[in-house]
């Protein structure tokens, strides 16, 4: 194996662990604010995909950079989602203007 590969490795695994301490950290109340920005950020990896995509040559690395493309968008829109039905909770609750002073 490539100290390269070391490298990549020991960074990847540094990484796992400070996320999960950082993430360890944070109390409950705030981990949808938290993780639904988050996922919004996380189209960065859509980019990466397409920056690994544009370098691929074989079908393993196409195959795995449409699979981190796929994954990236499904958890960029899922950020949205989680934050528009978190923002849904603090907003008025609207007022059905159909039916005023019990008419019918």
């Amino acid at each position: 194996m490539s100290q390269e590969l070391f490298t990549n490795l020991a960074i990847f695994v540094l990484s796992l662990l400070v996320g999960f301490e950082v993430i360890s950290k944070i109390p409950s109340t705030l981990h949808t604010p938290m993780m639904s920005g988050a996922n919004a950020i996380h189209g960065v990896v859509v980019v990466g995909s397409i920056l690994v995509a544009l370098e691929a040559n074989s079908p393993l690395f196409y195959t795995i950079a449409f699979i981190a493309a796929v994954l990236g968008a499904i958890n960029v829109a899922g950020g949205y989602v989680v934050t528009d039905r978190m923002l849904e909770m603090f907003s008025k609750p609207k007022k059905d203007n159909n039916n005023k002073g019990g008419e019918q």
